[in-house]
């Protein structure tokens, strides 16, 4: 990548930049393959590590008995290797565990997880499972239910359903002969069953945390979760497909080498040193050529399919028609091309939750329409990785119960408490409020080792079907954020997609209400994208004429780059008259675009009939079809077009 530690670029300043013919502002954050500049698209992915409930007609086709509930969870290592899993409802009240190995659908009765994963009795599994549904029969008959099904496979231990597991899911795994069933079972749960948590335990909890979410969701206590959302949404970034397609093509090349080694074995009179070892590794399934396929084409070519909706348009030319058309490839995120083929418009909707984060205006009409979209100037992509082994600790301090306590009122008095997908413990409802406070200010003030882009969510009890309630902190990277100003504290603070629609935001200082006004906005067009914001007086404009005016800066000629000569693109459009803007609005001066022009300036009189509607307008503007010369030059490659033609 350009400008990586890695390039020679790195860490220039302008002026050796020039000495090495390259732009004096160049930012870097592209690939180029075979002299074409491609950039890997910022993809919209499912949140990581957290359950979303759902209500999906079509999952009542998979099999007899199932029901249109259930909860999602799609689930990231901290190597970023990821993989979706479900809990399914079924109509007799029990649960199915569902999940993907290699692209297989392989479904499993969520009593067998259970019991495989831990070596609790059926008493101990029975009492976590009814946490805060004691008084619920039909929840305790459905659990009794599941737990039964798992002894009339005659298991009644662990070690007996590990065994169990093993036997029938080895063929599929493709492992040893020499593999113990039970190994193979663990095998099994550490690649598909809750892979961002290290411990059987830890995935214990969580899943019987899910388990309560999901019958909550069918019994109309809690709403279905909208996962077109921002707020059940991140973004995949490309440090994390490249290191999860690094992963997959590292195993494909170890798997290689045995089968080389094996075969080499075979033979008779055959020494293994470290010249025939060598020799081995050559023959190994080449690494560098799928990168250079994946950048080139944006197809990917895996075999697990990482965990994405899909295969190709990864990559896209960073296209310099201008520099507003460059820059905007950098803050585009997309939400999937299988999306776009779909006839519903729920997709792309834009949705109030998105307020900051996405820009409302800078979006293509036509087809794209809502699915590609574009972060606000402000918004920020978490890239830190930050260890939170201290913060179940600090936890506890401030009043939350351990996971394998009993706090000291009812479990339907209490919130769960998750950080990163792992099920922490209870806190009392009483309690939550004064504990979410001190996490923001820990978070505010930078102590006790809070990382400043940690997202603090209280879901609150409403006694009504709402949200899923609970206390939810996400410390983990993807996740969007963007500055506002913390109205108590009066220091910025980041918040996060989730965390933002439980605080009052206030826009101007006008609409500030103490005790109830939490944040407010550092500036009020901060709901709007870089490019959006250098329209002029976009506030007296339709909206459709914002859309229309981020769309037509972009297509523009102007000058977008400084080394012509040095350069050898196909095709490079240079305008030779450039000028600065008569009217603009502070951000374009703050990101010095007068160092990149992008047009002329045309003066167009507009005379309404009845005040301002344009539909009745009369536009006056310099005769089209007279002949003029075109201020512009198109630049070749070709030694004949190498002058600029008129």
């Amino acid at each position: 990548m350009v400008k990586s530690t890695l390039c020679n670029l790195h860490g220039l300043p302008p002026k050796a930049l020039i000495e090495h013919h390259e732009e004096p502002e160049e930012m870097g954050g592209y690939f180029i393959i075979n002299g074409i500049e491609k950039v890997i698209r910022l993809l919209i992915m499912p949140r990581r590590n957290f359950p979303i409930a759902m209500i999906r007609p079509k999952w009542k086709a998979r099999g007899p008995g199932y029901t249109q509930y259930g909860v999602s969870m799609h689930c990231v290592r901290g190597e970023h290797s990821a993989t979706n899993m479900n809990l399914h409802y079924l109509e007799n009240g029990t649960v199915m565990l569902n999940f993907i190995y290699r692209k297989e659908l392989f479904f499993l009765p969520l009593g067998f997880a259970l019991k495989a994963l831990v070596s609790f009795s059926d008493y101990q599994i029975f009492q976590e499972l009814i946490k805060g549904k004691e008084g619920d029969s039909f929840f305790r008959n459905a659990v009794s239910q599941m737990l039964r099904v798992v002894m009339d496979e005659g298991c009644s231990t662990q070690k007996q359903v590990l065994s169990y597991l093993g036997e029938r899911f080895r063929v599929k795994l493709s492992l040893p002969d020499w593999y113990p069933s039970e190994q193979a079972a663990e095998f099994l749960f550490n690649q598909c069953i809750c892979i961002h948590l290290k411990s059987n335990t830890e995935k214990f909890y969580v899943l019987c945390f899910m388990t309560r979410k999901l019958f909550a969701l069918a019994r109309g206590e809690c709403m279905e979760e909208n996962p077109d959302s921002l707020v059940n949404q991140e973004v995949l970034t490309p440090g994390q497909l490249f290191l999860m397609f690094l992963k997959e093509k590292m195993e494909a090349w170890l798997v290689s080498i045995k089968l080389a080694i094996d075969k080499k074995a075979q033979k008779t009179n055959v020494s293994l040193n470290n010249e025939s070892l060598m020799k081995i590794f050559n023959l190994g399934t080449d690494l560098t050529k799928p990168f250079e396929y994946l950048l080139a084409t944006g197809n990917l070519r895996s075999k697990t399919g990482l965990g994405f909706l899909q295969d190709s348009g990864l990559c896209v030319v960073a296209d310099k028609l201008n520099f507003v058309r460059y820059l905007s490839h950098f803050r585009c995120v997309h939400r999937g091309a299988d999306f776009a083929k779909m006839r519903t418009t729920t997709v792309r909707r834009l949705l109030p939750e998105s307020w900051g984060f996405l820009c409302p205006v800078h979006t293509p009409d036509g087809e794209p329409c809502g699915l590609m979209n574009h972060l606000t100037a402000v918004c920020e992509v978490v890239t830190q990785f930050v260890y939170t082994a201290s913060v179940p600790a600090l936890l506890c301090s401030l009043g939350v119960t351990p996971v394998d306590g009993a706090p000291h009122r009812l479990y339907t008095e209490c919130y769960p408490v998750l950080l990163d997908g792992i099920m922490v413990g209870w806190v009392d409802k009483d309690l939550a409020p004064s504990v979410s406070a001190s996490l923001r200010r820990f978070k505010v003030l930078r102590e006790k080792r809070i990382p400043p882009w940690m997202e603090v969510v209280l879901i609150p009890m409403t006694g009504k079907p709402s949200l899923y309630p609970g206390l939810f902190l996400f410390t983990n990277p993807c996740r969007l954020v963007r500055p506002v100003q913390n109205v108590e504290l009066g220091h910025e603070e980041l918040v996060g997609t989730m965390e933002q629609v439980f605080l009052n935001i206030a826009v101007f200082e006008a609409e500030v209400v103490a005790g109830v006004t939490t944040h407010q906005e550092l500036f009020p067009h901060s709901l709007l994208s870089v490019i959006a914001n250098f329209i002029p007086f976009s506030d007296h404009n339709q909206s459709p004429r914002n859309m229309y005016q981020c769309q037509m800066g972009k297509q523009t000629m102007g000058f977008p780059l400084l080394t012509y000569r040095d350069r050898s693109d196909n095709k490079l459009y240079r305008l030779q008259t450039p000028q600065s803007p008569l009217v603009r609005p502070r951000m374009y001066d703050h990101y010095d675009m007068d160092n990149y022009p992008i047009g002329t300036n045309a003066i167009v009189a507009v005379i309404s009939y009845t005040g301002y509607d344009m539909e009745d307008a009369m536009v006056s503007s310099v005769p089209r079809a007279s002949p003029r010369r075109v201020p512009c030059s198109q630049m070749s490659r070709s030694p004949s077009m190498s002058q600029s033609q008129p």
